[in-house]
């Protein structure tokens, strides 16, 4: 009965059977999914020891993933962080100290869009650069010439890219972090009617070191995942350049699903201990 297709039976119990087997396929799916990652991790875990092979690649992959990926983050920032500092300056109750637009900017950019939007762009910009890399590299045997060799192409591959995302990205966050705020002090003086003195008290306001510790928590932690969410799909690619497309748009999707869940779990963690 239970390998009969589903054709096979009454039209009545058909449309039943297709769901119940779907839910059945797709929960298949998602545990073996999470099997094939955790696999993946204790590859990565054995490939660390061969730091002969992977110390030589990191430097190189420091540059592609956060040098050149600069000017983008600080773009992002800026802008960010001057909308905020105008939306915040116009949405406020007459009487209200407007000392509070500096704090709300500071606030808002170190806490949460400094490294939200950093780990988005760069799961868009550098996550789908390494995914397609790795995939190109499978779907034309490269990585099954390295193994001939006896190359191990995980330590070679994956390693220097994640350790690279999570030393630069905490970086980038940090220029995110200036920028969005100076970019908004820039905002408030010259587009609202907020003074340079009133914006500074509010940025200095209630102000903790674990603040800014806490948004490079959160930048670690998306780096993590954009290197090792988005090498995983490149380095499992099959089905020629078809394959390639599909693992890298995969893998932004779920780089950046991944980054929005983290971002709450840090949340729900440590923002009790932000307050001043």
């Amino acid at each position: 009965m239970a390998g009969r297709p589903t054709e096979q039976f009454p039209i009545v119990q058909r449309s039943g059977l297709r769901a119940f087997r779907g839910v059945g396929r797709g929960t298949l799916a998602l545990f073996g999914g999470i099997g094939a990652r955790v696999l993946f991790a204790r590859e990565l875990w054995r490939a660390l020891k061969e730091w002969r092979t992977w110390s030589r690649e990191v430097i190189h992959q420091m540059r592609a993933i956060g040098v050149d990926s600069l000017p983008l983050a600080i773009m992002v920032a800026a802008f960010i962080g001057g909308v905020i500092t105008i939306q915040i300056r116009y949405q406020l109750f007459p009487g209200i100290q407007l000392s509070i637009v500096g704090l709300s900017s500071r606030q808002i950019v170190i806490l949460e869009t400094g490294p939200l939007l950093t780990g988005l762009v760069l799961a868009g910009r550098v996550g789908a650069k390494m995914t397609a890399e790795i995939a190109t590299m499978r779907v034309t045997e490269q990585i099954d010439a390295l193994e001939t060799l006896a190359f191990d192409p995980v330590a070679y591959l994956i390693i220097p890219r994640l350790i690279a995302a999570i030393i630069m990205l905490p970086i980038l966050t940090v220029f995110a972090d200036v920028f969005g705020v100076l970019s908004g002090l820039m905002a408030a003086v010259t587009i609202t009617d907020v003074k340079y003195a009133q914006f500074m008290e509010g940025v200095r306001l209630g102000y903790e070191q674990f603040q800014v510790t806490y948004s490079l928590i959160k930048a670690t932690l998306f780096g993590g995942a954009i290197a090792y969410l988005c090498t995983y799909e490149g380095y499992t690619t099959r089905g020629g350049a078809e394959g390639v497309g599909q693992s890298t748009a995969k893998a932004v999707v779920v780089s950046s699903i991944a980054i929005l869940i983290l971002d709450a779990i840090t949340a729900i963690l440590l923002a009790p201990y932000l307050q001043a």
